[in-house]
Protein backbone atom coordinates (compact mmCIF):
# COMPACT_ATOMS: atom_id res chain seq x y z
CA UNK A 1 0.00 0.00 0.00
CA UNK A 2 1.61 3.46 -0.59
CA UNK A 3 1.92 6.31 1.59
CA UNK A 4 -0.58 8.04 -0.30
CA UNK A 5 -3.49 5.41 0.24
CA UNK A 6 -2.65 5.48 3.62
CA UNK A 7 -3.65 9.23 3.84
CA UNK A 8 -6.50 8.62 1.99
CA UNK A 9 -7.53 6.01 4.18
CA UNK A 10 -6.62 8.44 7.15
CA UNK A 11 -9.19 11.01 6.01
CA UNK A 12 -11.94 8.87 5.32
CA UNK A 13 -12.15 7.06 8.75
CA UNK A 14 -11.08 9.86 10.56
CA UNK A 15 -14.18 12.65 8.84
CA UNK A 16 -16.44 9.38 9.11
CA UNK A 17 -15.93 9.25 12.91
CA UNK A 18 -15.70 12.88 13.33
CA UNK A 19 -19.10 13.96 11.24
CA UNK A 20 -17.15 16.06 8.93
CA UNK A 21 -13.79 16.91 7.92
CA UNK A 22 -13.11 19.88 9.62
CA UNK A 23 -12.96 17.70 12.98
CA UNK A 24 -11.05 15.20 10.81
CA UNK A 25 -8.44 17.68 9.94
CA UNK A 26 -7.78 18.57 13.75
CA UNK A 27 -6.74 15.24 14.76
CA UNK A 28 -5.16 14.57 11.50
CA UNK A 29 -3.26 18.18 12.05
CA UNK A 30 -4.26 18.63 8.61
CA UNK A 31 -6.49 21.74 6.64
CA UNK A 32 -9.96 20.83 5.81
CA UNK A 33 -9.43 21.10 2.00
CA UNK A 34 -6.50 18.34 2.24
CA UNK A 35 -8.87 15.90 4.19
CA UNK A 36 -11.60 16.39 1.64
CA UNK A 37 -9.23 16.49 -1.59
CA UNK A 38 -7.64 12.96 0.10
CA UNK A 39 -11.46 11.26 0.26
CA UNK A 40 -12.30 12.65 -2.73
CA UNK A 41 -9.10 10.83 -4.32
CA UNK A 42 -10.01 7.91 -2.71
CA UNK A 43 -13.33 7.72 -3.68
CA UNK A 44 -11.91 8.29 -7.11
CA UNK A 45 -10.06 5.36 -7.02
CA UNK A 46 -12.60 3.38 -5.93
CA UNK A 47 -14.85 4.41 -8.20
CA UNK A 48 -17.74 5.05 -5.61
CA UNK A 49 -19.46 8.05 -3.61
CA UNK A 50 -18.75 7.05 0.41
CA UNK A 51 -20.35 10.37 1.16
CA UNK A 52 -23.28 12.67 0.51
CA UNK A 53 -21.94 16.35 0.97
CA UNK A 54 -23.82 19.21 1.85
CA UNK A 55 -23.09 22.97 3.46
CA UNK A 56 -24.28 21.56 6.81
CA UNK A 57 -23.13 17.45 7.30
CA UNK A 58 -21.14 15.02 5.73
CA UNK A 59 -23.24 11.22 5.97
CA UNK A 60 -22.04 8.48 4.88
CA UNK A 61 -23.60 6.80 1.84
CA UNK A 62 -24.46 3.51 1.68
CA UNK A 63 -21.58 2.37 0.19
CA UNK A 64 -19.27 4.55 2.43
CA UNK A 65 -20.79 2.26 5.69
CA UNK A 66 -19.88 -0.71 4.68
CA UNK A 67 -16.65 0.43 3.48
CA UNK A 68 -15.93 1.81 6.96
CA UNK A 69 -17.34 -1.45 8.56
CA UNK A 70 -14.49 -3.28 7.07
CA UNK A 71 -11.66 -1.09 7.17
CA UNK A 72 -12.19 1.35 10.15
CA UNK A 73 -11.37 -1.64 13.01
CA UNK A 74 -8.68 -2.74 11.43
CA UNK A 75 -7.04 0.35 10.22
CA UNK A 76 -6.89 1.18 14.12
CA UNK A 77 -5.20 -1.75 14.77
CA UNK A 78 -2.39 -1.42 12.24
CA UNK A 79 -2.06 2.34 13.72
CA UNK A 80 -1.74 1.09 17.04
CA UNK A 81 0.67 -1.46 16.39
CA UNK A 82 2.62 0.85 14.38
CA UNK A 83 2.38 3.63 16.97
CA UNK A 84 3.68 0.69 19.91
CA UNK A 85 6.78 -0.17 17.47
CA UNK A 86 7.59 3.42 17.27
CA UNK A 87 7.26 4.07 21.03
CA UNK A 88 9.28 0.89 21.89
CA UNK A 89 6.49 -1.96 23.20
CA UNK A 90 8.85 -3.38 25.42
CA UNK A 91 10.55 -0.49 26.88
CA UNK A 92 8.57 2.68 28.34
CA UNK A 93 9.51 6.03 26.40
CA UNK A 94 8.19 8.96 24.95
CA UNK A 95 5.80 12.04 25.83
CA UNK A 96 2.93 11.00 28.25
CA UNK A 97 0.05 12.95 28.48
CA UNK A 98 -2.04 13.45 31.21
CA UNK A 99 -5.34 15.87 32.42
CA UNK A 100 -6.01 15.79 36.02
CA UNK A 101 -8.13 17.51 38.77
CA UNK A 102 -6.25 20.45 39.49
CA UNK A 103 -6.11 20.28 43.67
CA UNK A 104 -6.30 15.98 43.21
CA UNK A 105 -3.21 16.16 40.99
CA UNK A 106 -0.94 18.50 43.20
CA UNK A 107 -1.79 16.69 46.22
CA UNK A 108 -1.73 13.25 45.33
CA UNK A 109 0.12 12.67 41.72
CA UNK A 110 3.20 15.29 41.57
CA UNK A 111 4.71 13.72 44.95
CA UNK A 112 5.04 10.42 42.86
CA UNK A 113 6.75 11.77 40.18
CA UNK A 114 10.12 11.54 41.91
CA UNK A 115 9.71 7.33 42.34
CA UNK A 116 8.06 7.15 38.53
CA UNK A 117 10.91 9.45 36.93
CA UNK A 118 13.50 6.77 38.94
CA UNK A 119 11.54 3.73 38.02
CA UNK A 120 11.21 4.87 34.25
CA UNK A 121 13.16 7.55 33.40
CA UNK A 122 12.40 7.40 29.49
CA UNK A 123 9.10 8.72 29.76
CA UNK A 124 8.55 12.43 30.05
CA UNK A 125 4.68 13.10 31.98
CA UNK A 126 2.97 16.16 30.33
CA UNK A 127 0.48 17.31 33.18
CA UNK A 128 -2.16 19.33 32.59
CA UNK A 129 -4.44 21.00 35.13
CA UNK A 130 -7.59 20.56 33.96
CA UNK A 131 -10.80 21.28 36.21
CA UNK A 132 -13.03 20.11 33.74
CA UNK A 133 -14.07 16.87 31.79
CA UNK A 134 -11.66 16.43 29.21
CA UNK A 135 -12.46 14.38 25.67
CA UNK A 136 -9.13 11.98 26.41
CA UNK A 137 -8.90 10.38 22.95
CA UNK A 138 -9.96 14.02 20.42
CA UNK A 139 -7.51 15.93 22.83
CA UNK A 140 -4.72 13.78 22.53
CA UNK A 141 -4.57 12.90 26.29
CA UNK A 142 -3.08 9.24 27.12
CA UNK A 143 -3.94 9.07 30.43
CA UNK A 144 -6.80 11.51 32.36
CA UNK A 145 -7.44 11.22 36.53
CA UNK A 146 -10.57 12.62 37.13
CA UNK A 147 -14.29 11.53 37.36
CA UNK A 148 -17.81 12.06 35.32
CA UNK A 149 -15.99 11.28 32.26
CA UNK A 150 -18.50 9.39 29.64
CA UNK A 151 -17.45 5.82 29.06
CA UNK A 152 -17.81 6.22 25.28
CA UNK A 153 -16.30 3.26 22.92
CA UNK A 154 -12.34 3.46 23.16
CA UNK A 155 -11.70 4.03 26.52
CA UNK A 156 -11.57 1.99 29.96
CA UNK A 157 -11.83 3.22 33.47
CA UNK A 158 -10.25 2.04 36.47
CA UNK A 159 -11.07 2.99 39.97
CA UNK A 160 -8.58 4.69 42.30
CA UNK A 161 -11.37 5.74 45.22
CA UNK A 162 -14.39 6.87 46.20
CA UNK A 163 -15.16 10.56 46.96
CA UNK A 164 -17.40 12.06 49.33
CA UNK A 165 -18.66 15.33 49.69
CA UNK A 166 -18.84 16.90 53.65
CA UNK A 167 -20.13 20.18 55.08
CA UNK A 168 -17.76 22.67 56.20
CA UNK A 169 -16.83 26.62 57.39
CA UNK A 170 -14.86 28.75 59.35
CA UNK A 171 -14.92 28.58 62.71
CA UNK A 172 -15.54 32.16 62.48
CA UNK A 173 -18.40 31.46 60.97
CA UNK A 174 -19.95 29.61 63.34
CA UNK A 175 -19.55 31.99 65.91
CA UNK A 176 -21.14 34.39 64.24
CA UNK A 177 -24.56 31.93 62.89
CA UNK A 178 -23.94 28.69 65.23
CA UNK A 179 -23.70 25.36 64.47
CA UNK A 180 -25.61 23.36 62.73
CA UNK A 181 -27.02 20.01 63.94
CA UNK A 182 -29.09 18.60 60.75
CA UNK A 183 -28.98 18.90 57.38
CA UNK A 184 -32.70 20.52 57.59
CA UNK A 185 -31.11 23.96 59.05
CA UNK A 186 -28.64 24.41 56.10
CA UNK A 187 -31.41 26.60 54.24
CA UNK A 188 -31.40 29.32 57.14
CA UNK A 189 -27.63 29.44 56.63
CA UNK A 190 -25.66 31.82 54.67
CA UNK A 191 -23.58 29.16 51.87
CA UNK A 192 -21.20 28.92 49.04
CA UNK A 193 -22.88 27.41 46.30
CA UNK A 194 -21.00 25.39 42.82
CA UNK A 195 -21.94 25.45 39.81
CA UNK A 196 -22.31 22.44 37.99
CA UNK A 197 -19.57 21.75 35.30
CA UNK A 198 -22.11 19.85 32.69
CA UNK A 199 -25.09 22.22 32.37
CA UNK A 200 -24.15 25.51 34.35
CA UNK A 201 -26.79 24.84 37.57
CA UNK A 202 -26.34 25.29 40.69
CA UNK A 203 -25.29 21.64 42.45
CA UNK A 204 -27.34 19.63 44.59
CA UNK A 205 -26.75 17.23 46.72
CA UNK A 206 -28.15 14.51 49.24
CA UNK A 207 -26.57 13.86 52.16
CA UNK A 208 -26.64 10.48 53.57
CA UNK A 209 -25.09 8.22 57.11
CA UNK A 210 -23.61 5.15 57.50
CA UNK A 211 -26.67 3.95 58.92
CA UNK A 212 -28.99 4.68 56.05
CA UNK A 213 -30.59 8.44 57.15
CA UNK A 214 -31.03 10.55 53.80
CA UNK A 215 -31.83 14.04 53.55
CA UNK A 216 -31.31 16.60 50.89
CA UNK A 217 -28.70 19.72 51.61
CA UNK A 218 -30.77 23.01 50.63
CA UNK A 219 -28.29 25.88 50.41
CA UNK A 220 -29.13 29.41 50.35
CA UNK A 221 -26.30 30.35 48.44
CA UNK A 222 -24.64 34.49 48.58
CA UNK A 223 -21.99 33.63 46.05
CA UNK A 224 -22.13 30.36 43.28
CA UNK A 225 -18.72 29.33 41.79
CA UNK A 226 -17.33 26.76 39.94
CA UNK A 227 -14.25 25.61 41.36
CA UNK A 228 -13.94 23.45 44.49
CA UNK A 229 -10.75 25.29 45.55
CA UNK A 230 -11.77 28.79 44.93
CA UNK A 231 -15.01 27.57 47.54
CA UNK A 232 -12.78 26.33 49.76
CA UNK A 233 -10.84 29.38 50.22
CA UNK A 234 -13.86 31.99 50.14
CA UNK A 235 -15.64 29.71 53.15
CA UNK A 236 -12.12 29.85 55.04
CA UNK A 237 -13.13 33.69 54.47
CA UNK A 238 -16.24 33.38 56.90
CA UNK A 239 -18.59 33.77 53.77
CA UNK A 240 -20.80 31.18 54.39
CA UNK A 241 -20.87 27.15 54.87
CA UNK A 242 -19.97 24.58 51.42
CA UNK A 243 -20.51 21.54 50.60
CA UNK A 244 -16.58 19.86 49.76
CA UNK A 245 -14.94 17.28 48.03
CA UNK A 246 -13.08 15.48 50.57
CA UNK A 247 -9.60 16.08 49.00
CA UNK A 248 -10.28 19.80 48.61
CA UNK A 249 -11.33 20.07 52.23
CA UNK A 250 -8.91 18.24 54.04
CA UNK A 251 -5.79 20.50 53.62
CA UNK A 252 -8.08 23.26 55.50
CA UNK A 253 -9.55 20.81 58.39
CA UNK A 254 -5.69 19.82 59.23
CA UNK A 255 -4.67 23.77 59.42
CA UNK A 256 -7.75 24.87 61.22
CA UNK A 257 -9.09 27.21 58.82
CA UNK A 258 -12.15 25.23 58.50
CA UNK A 259 -14.39 22.97 60.39
CA UNK A 260 -16.67 20.13 59.60
CA UNK A 261 -20.38 20.48 60.40
CA UNK A 262 -22.71 17.90 60.18
CA UNK A 263 -19.92 15.12 61.01
CA UNK A 264 -22.33 12.49 60.58
CA UNK A 265 -23.24 12.97 56.90
CA UNK A 266 -22.08 12.92 53.53
CA UNK A 267 -22.86 13.06 49.92
CA UNK A 268 -21.06 10.43 47.40
CA UNK A 269 -19.80 12.20 44.45
CA UNK A 270 -18.61 9.12 42.30
CA UNK A 271 -15.77 7.11 41.84
CA UNK A 272 -11.97 8.97 41.12
CA UNK A 273 -10.97 7.05 38.07
CA UNK A 274 -7.94 6.35 35.67
CA UNK A 275 -8.81 6.84 32.08
CA UNK A 276 -7.23 5.64 29.55
CA UNK A 277 -7.68 4.09 26.11
CA UNK A 278 -8.79 -0.02 25.58
CA UNK A 279 -7.05 -0.07 22.39
CA UNK A 280 -5.59 -3.80 22.79
CA UNK A 281 -1.58 -2.69 22.06
CA UNK A 282 -1.10 -0.09 24.74
CA UNK A 283 2.25 1.84 24.45
CA UNK A 284 4.61 0.82 27.36
CA UNK A 285 4.35 4.51 28.63
CA UNK A 286 0.95 4.66 29.26
CA UNK A 287 0.58 0.60 30.52
CA UNK A 288 3.18 1.39 33.36
CA UNK A 289 2.23 4.60 34.13
CA UNK A 290 -1.51 3.18 35.07
CA UNK A 291 -0.30 0.37 36.77
CA UNK A 292 1.67 3.04 38.33
CA UNK A 293 -0.67 4.77 40.05
CA UNK A 294 -3.26 2.14 40.87
CA UNK A 295 -0.32 0.44 42.53
CA UNK A 296 0.49 3.57 44.84
CA UNK A 297 -3.12 4.11 45.38
CA UNK A 298 -3.37 0.42 47.09
CA UNK A 299 0.03 0.48 48.47
CA UNK A 300 -0.04 3.83 50.09
CA UNK A 301 -3.47 3.65 51.44
CA UNK A 302 -4.73 6.61 49.41
CA UNK A 303 -7.92 5.79 48.77
CA UNK A 304 -8.53 6.73 52.50
CA UNK A 305 -7.79 10.46 51.79
CA UNK A 306 -10.58 10.41 49.69
CA UNK A 307 -13.56 9.34 52.07
CA UNK A 308 -12.19 10.85 55.32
Amino acid sequence: MTTDAFTHLDSFIFSAEEGGFSAAARRLGMTPAGVSKNVARLEASLGVRLFQRSTRRLRLTEEGAQFLAAVGEPWHRIQDAMAVLREGAGHPSGLLRVALAPAVGRMHFVPMLDAFHAAYPDVLPDLHFENRQVDLIAEGFDVAIGGGVELTQGLVARELARVRVIAVAAPAYLARRGMPQHPDELAAHDAIGRRAIRNGRLQSWTLRTDDGREAAAELNPVAVLDDPEAMASAAATGLGLTLLPVPHAGPRLASGELVRILPDWYADTGPLFIYYSSRRLLPAKTRVFVDFVVERFRSLGLASAFTA
